[in-house]
């Protein structure tokens, strides 16, 4: 190798990892709460209309959640923060489910990968697909960028509680229920 292509090296490997860096950064903070949207405002009523396929064959209607505090995720197997969390979503649905809580997966992935995946990492929960479409969704309950993975708390009155947008924990979600 050259000095002039090391030269020219190095300023790709700079440019790359200043443009990273100046992305991280535009990238919003967690941070507290987000407001609560009404369980009349037409992102909600739109949701529970909602009808998905189902990974292993057959429909969910989201209807049927409709009545007790929903954890809603938007996942993707292509997105490893999302399979990170699946573990800690599964804990949650298996310690809250006898006190009245549900757990929904929403994938905004294509059908073959998310049964290739459960296939491996099964969950106890039921898994919805939501497909590309359903980044209009996440974007009306609150997360304009689309970004995953997404979270939703739906309580039982059917308001929007809590959201967040980034890998959750179950000592997170945890404390939603607490406060829910």
């Amino acid at each position: 190798m050259n000095r002039r292509q090391v030269l020219v090296g190095g300023v790709g490997i700079a440019a790359a990892i200043g443009g990273a860096g100046v992305a991280w950064r535009r990238q919003p903070a967690p941070g507290p709460a987000t407001p609560e949207i009404a369980a009349d405002d037409p992102a909600v009523l739109a949701l529970w209309d909602l009808r998905l396929d189902r990974p292993e064959g057959g429909e969910l209607a989201l209807a049927t959640l409709r009545g007790k505090p929903l954890v809603l995720n938007f996942w993707a197997t292509w997105c490893p923060p999302c399979l990170r969390e699946m573990p800690a979503l599964d804990r949650f649905h298996r310690a809250f489910s006898p006190k009245g809580w549900q757990v929904l997966g929403i994938a905004i992935d294509g059908p073959t990968p998310v049964r290739n995946w459960l296939a491996k990492t099964p969950v106890g929960f039921p898994i919805g697909l939501g497909g590309l479409d359903g980044t209009e969704l996440v974007r009306s309950l609150g997360n304009p960028q689309g970004g995953l993975p997404f979270t939703v708390l739906v309580g039982a009155n059917g308001r929007v509680l809590q959201r967040k947008l980034g890998e959750t924990s179950f000592d997170e979600l945890a404390g939603w229920a607490g406060r829910a």
